[in-house]
């Protein structure tokens, strides 16, 4: 078993622990954040208590997507968790929507914060050790505020991958010195090259790749980020029609693969295009990629032709494609 086989063994079935290097935390404040941001992306936000989270998604007025973000509500603002590569843009979009009455104030805090992720099966010991028992029953995103070894930290259910675990925001200044603290009390360091291969094996979408305005977040399998019941909000009409009329046509794949390929390479059925290569990797566990492929082609278990590359469809654990009643 190589080394990368063996940290994400850990990742998935004990503890391990990854430090973003990169990442993107915009901050709302103003009695009106939780309202403003309810109506500029797909979930339900307006209703949150404080502690409470989820995800949601951003989409243009055509429901193209823009990012997948985490939604953190405080009781005096909210910490929005977004792309490394989307912070800027999602200020500047945001910013476009505010008006003059609104009262709200977006604040770009990226370097103010780090991300740490706390991965694996066991994961929820160390919260315990932490004094948060009952943190490891709430539902996804529900958060709250500690001290590890004397910093503090919010620590919110879910690695944000389909994989149990836990994400932890803390001071920049603090961060390296946490996470030698988190090491020592028993989780594994995993590498960026680990962390990139279970993003792509769990099928989570990234900007530029998976997540642009090619498609939109019912494509994406980013179903359980979408609300169906609530009003009016940006691209609202548009996911609706798609979802009380069926008429999604295409969708996102894991594809295994019998060699390797650029990604762009388009995806065929006897010849016919039936998709696009979004992403591609050579993994521990062989060639694997994801793409879109259009519904009337196929699914889990299609053999479909990518390049020179033969490619088998899986369905990946991080996205749901199920139509809402």
């Amino acid at each position: 078993m190589t080394q990368t086989s063996q940290l994400k063994q850990i990742a998935r079935n004990e503890i391990a622990i990854y430090q973003h290097p990169s990442h993107g935390v915009i901050e709302l404040s103003g009695e009106d954040c939780l309202t403003f941001l309810h109506n500029q992306s797909t979930n339900e936000i307006q209703s949150l208590q404080p502690g409470q989270g989820c995800d949601t998604v951003f989409v243009n007025a055509t429901a193209r997507t823009l990012d997948l973000a985490t939604v953190y509500v405080t009781p005096d603002r909210v910490l929005l968790l977004v792309s490394p590569n989307r912070r800027q843009f999602l200020m500047e979009w945001l910013d476009r929507y505010l008006f003059p009455m609104d009262q709200v104030k977006l604040n770009n805090v990226s370097e103010q914060y780090q991300i740490l992720t706390l991965l694996g099966e066991k994961s929820h010991s160390l919260v315990e050790q932490w004094g948060l028992q009952e943190l490891s029953h709430q539902p996804f995103a529900t958060h709250q505020t500690t001290t590890i070894n004397d910093i503090p930290v919010r620590i919110a259910v879910g690695s944000r991958l389909a994989i149990a675990g836990y994400t932890i925001l803390v001071e920049t200044q603090y961060a390296n010195f946490l996470q030698q603290t988190i090491t020592k009390a028993g989780a594994t360091p995993i590498t960026e090259q680990v962390w990139e291969e279970l993003t792509l094996e769990q099928g989570k979408p990234l900007p530029d790749y998976e997540l642009t305005e090619d498609y939109n977040p019912l494509e994406a399998g980013l179903w359980q980020a979408i609300s169906f019941h609530k009003g009016c909000y940006i691209g609202q009409e548009t996911i609706a029609r798609l979802n009380t009329y069926k008429g999604v046509k295409q969708r996102l794949w894991g594809i295994r693969l019998s060699q390797m390929v650029d990604a762009e390479t388009p995806i065929t059925v006897n010849d016919k295009k039936v998709g696009k290569l979004t992403r591609v990797k050579e993994t521990d566990q062989g060639i694997m990629g994801l793409g879109y492929i259009r519904t009337k082609a196929g699914g889990e278990g299609l053999t479909v032709q990518v390049g020179e590359a033969t490619g088998e469809v899986f369905a990946v654990p991080f996205l749901t494609h199920e139509y809402a009643d």
